[in-house]
C-alpha cells in the first residue's frame, strides 16, 4: 500500500500542462488605449499582430493585385495568423489632382506597366477602371470583410519607395512635404473612412528624417495632425512616429504631446537588423543584443512604463535565411517583443512589387509571401511568428495568476512537457499554446512547474536532457540568467560529480538538442567576446503570462480529486 501511495503521489506532482486560448478572428471594433495597452469597447486587450501591405509606391495600388485576387490575399493574411494590416498610402493620392484623378489603368499606363495592368485585368478586373482612391477603398473593404483590422499609414507624400534623407518626403518643409497639404490629406482620409469599422487606427507619418528634423516642428505639426485626424474621425487610434527613421522618441521623456483628447494616442517605432549596420554580424550576439535592446528602450520603449502604447510598426528579416546579421537580430527582437508583449506589424506581406526604384517585378526578400504571391516564402520564419501573434497578458486576460513561460525566441516555440507514461516525462519545445506554466524564484534561482512546486528543472550534465526532479537544493537546480543579453539560463556544474568540467567556468546552459526539439544542457556558448559563434539555440526568455492554463490528457487529470491533492512526503 505504501508503494501505491508513493506512485500515485509521484503522478500527482507531474502537474497540468498548459495551452492558450485559440486566437479569435479579428472583428470590427472601436479601439482605444488604457495605459500602455490597446483595448476594445469593453476594455479588453486587443493585440495588434499586423503585416505591412504597401500601396504608396508609384502605381499607388496595393501590391500584388496582378498576382492574386484581392480576396485571396486577404484570406492569406488571415491564414497566416495576422489580424491586422498596416496599409500604406501616399498623401498625393488624395491631395494632388495629377494623381487623385487617375484610374488604376491610367496610373499603370503612364508608368508603362502594361504586363502588370494585364495581370490585374485577369485577377482583379473590377478594380481596373476605378479611381485610385476607390481601388484603395475596395482593398480596405475586402480586408474588413475577412475580419482584418486596418491601420492607415501615411507613408510618403509623393508616391515612391521610402526612404532617403534627401528624397523630399522626409520632414516638414521638404520639397514634397508641405505641412498644410499633409494635414489636408490626413483629414480627407480620416473623413473618408470614418464610417468604416475595420479602420481602427491612423499612423500620421512614416519615418520622419533628414536634415530639417527638429523637435519644435515635430511637436507643432504632429500635434496638429493628430487633432485633425481626431476631429474628422474620433473613433480611430492616432499613432505618432518619431524622428530619425522612426528610431527616436527619446525627446518625449522631457515633454509629452499635448492634444485635446485622451485614450486615443499611441506611438510607433521601427527596429531592423540593419538599423545598427552590420553590428550583429561583426559583434558578439549577446553583447550586441544587450546594447541594442537597451538603446531601443531608451529611445522608444520606455514610453510603455509611462503608460503609452508603443507599436513596433516595422521589423523583419531577409526570409531567404542566409543573412547572418538579420538572423542574429531576430532572436533578440523576438525576445523583447514577447517579454513586453508588444503590438507589432511585420515588414512585409508582398513577395514582389509592380515597380520599385525603377525595377519591374522586384523580388522582396523580406516578404512573407514568395515572388508569385502563391505561398509563404519561408514556412519556418512564418511559423516562429505564431507565438507573438497572441497576447500573453493585458486587460481582460487575467485568466490565471501570473506565471512564467519559457520562450525560445529563435524558433518561436516554448517549453512543454510530454509524458511518455504516467511516471516519465520529457521536456521539449512545442507550441506556446501548450506551454508549461513555470514559477521562477530569483532568490532561490529555481524553476518549477507552477502546479507541481515540489519538482524543479535540473541539469544532468553536458549533452544530457534537462529533467524535472525532486532534488532541488544543489547547484544543478539553480538557474541564473547569464550573459549580457540575460537570455542564457545556466547552472554552475563545476562542483558536480555528475558533470565534467566545462568551459565558461563550468557553466551549463539550457539548449536545444540536435533534433531541434529536445531540451538539453550544454557548455554555455558565446557569452562574450566571441564574434563568430551563434548563441541563439541557447537563448530562452522568461515571459510573464496570465492566459488560461488548461490540463492535457494526463493521468493526473483522470485521478479522483482526493488523489490529485496528495503531496509527496519523505519516506
Amino acid at each position: 500500500m505504501r508503494l501505491v501511495v508513493v506512485w500515485l503521489a509521484a503522478v500527482a506532482v507531474l502537474g497540468l500542462a498548459s495551452h492558450g486560448r485559440p486566437a479569435a478572428a479579428a472583428a470590427a471594433t472601436t479601439l482605444s488605449t488604457a495605459s500602455r495597452w490597446i483595448v476594445d469597447e469593453g476594455g479588453n486587450r486587443v493585440k495588434l499582430a499586423c503585416v505591412n501591405w504597401p500601396s504608396h509606391l508609384e502605381p499607388m495600388l496595393a501590391e500584388g493585385l496582378g498576382k492574386q485576387p484581392v480576396g485571396a490575399i486577404a484570406k492569406d493574411v488571415v491564414a497566416m495568423g495576422f489580424n491586422c494590416v498596416r496599409l500604406t498610402w501616399a498623401t498625393f493620392m488624395v491631395t494632388n489632382a495629377s494623381y487623385s484623378s487617375l484610374t488604376v489603368a491610367q496610373s499603370f499606363q503612364r508608368l508603362n506597366l502594361t504586363e502588370s495592368l494585364a495581370a490585374i485585368r485577369v485577377n482583379n478586373p473590377s478594380l481596373v477602371d476605378l479611381k485610385l482612391i476607390d481601388a484603395f477603398k475596395a482593398v480596405v473593404s475586402t480586408l474588413g470583410e475577412n475580419g482584418v483590422m486596418v491601420i492607415l499609414d501615411d507613408h510618403v507624400s509623393k508616391p515612391g519607395w521610402c526612404c532617403g534623407n534627401n528624397d523630399g518626403n522626409g520632414f516638414f518643409g521638404d520639397a514634397y512635404f508641405d505641412p498644410d497639404v499633409w494635414v489636408d490629406g490626413l483629414t480627407k482620409m480620416a473623413t473618408m473612412f470614418a464610417a468604416v469599422p475595420s479602420v481602427v487606427a491612423m499612423s500620421l507619418r512614416n519615418e520622419l528624417r533628414g536634415p530639417r528634423q527638429n523637435s519644435a516642428d515635430w511637436y507643432k505639426y504632429m500635434q496638429r495632425g493628430a487633432e485633425a485626424v481626431h476631429a474628422a474621425n474620433p473613433r480611430v487610434v492616432v499613432i505618432l512616429s518619431g524622428m530619425s527613421f522612426d528610431n527616436d522618441l527619446a525627446f518625449l521623456n522631457s515633454r509629452q504631446v499635448n492634444v485635446s483628447f485622451a485614450g486615443k494616442v499611441a506611438f510607433e517605432v521601427h527596429w531592423y537588423g540593419f538599423s545598427d549596420g552590420q553590428a550583429w554580424r561583426a559583434g558578439n550576439a549577446n553583447q550586441v543584443c544587450a546594447r541594442v535592446a537597451a538603446s531601443v528602450s531608451r529611445r522608444a520603449l520606455y514610453l510603455l512604463d509611462q503608460g503609452w502604447p508603443v507599436f513596433l510598426s516595422e521589423f523583419g528579416v531577409d526570409n531567404r535565411g542566409g543573412n547572418v546579421n538579420d538572423n542574429r537580430y531576430y532572436g533578440c527582437v523576438a525576445a523583447v517583443a514577447a517579454d513586453l508583449d508588444l503590438d507589432w506589424a511585420l515588414w512585409t506581406l508582398q513577395g514582389s512589387y509592380y515597380l520599385r526604384e525603377g525595377v519591374l517585378g522586384l523580388d522582396e526578400v523580406y516578404g512573407v509571401l514568395d515572388w508569385a504571391w502563391c505561398k509563404p516564402r519561408n514556412d519556418t520564419a512564418l511559423t516562429r511568428l505564431h507565438a507573438l501573434q497572441r497576447p500573453f497578458r493585458g486587460p481582460g486576460l487575467a485568466e490565471a495568476a501570473p506565471y512564467t513561460v519559457m520562450f525560445h525566441p529563435t524558433t518561436g516555440r516554448c517549453v512543454v512537457r510530454r509524458s511518455s507514461s504516467v511516471v516519465q516525462t520529457t521536456l521539449e519545445l512545442g507550441s506556446c499554446g501548450e506551454a508549461e506554466a513555470w514559477a521562477y524564484t530569483a532568490s532561490q534561482q529555481r524553476l518549477s512547474p507552477r502546479d507541481s512546486p515540489l519538482l524543479c528543472l535540473r541539469a544532468e550534465g553536458a549533452g544530457r536532457p534537462a529533467r524535472l526532479g525532486l532534488s532541488c537544493g544543489d547547484e544543478l537546480a539553480r538557474w541564473s540568467l547569464t550573459s549580457d543579453s540575460k537570455l542564457h539560463l545556466a547552472v554552475n556544474a563545476s562542483s558536480s560529480s555528475s558533470s565534467p568540467e566545462t568551459s565558461n567556468g563550468g557553466m551549463l546552459c539550457l539548449d536545444v538538442g540536435d533534433d531541434g526539439r529536445s531540451l538539453v544542457t550544454n557548455p554555455c556558448r558565446c557569452l562574450s567576446a566571441d564574434n563568430s559563434c551563434d548563441p541563439e539555440s541557447q537563448w530562452f526568455k522568461l515571459v510573464t503570462s496570465t492566459r488560461s492554463v488548461a490540463a492535457t490528457n494526463t493521468m493526473l487529470a483522470q485521478l479522483p480529486p482526493k488523489l490529485r491533492s496528495w503531496k509527496i512526503r519523505s519516506l
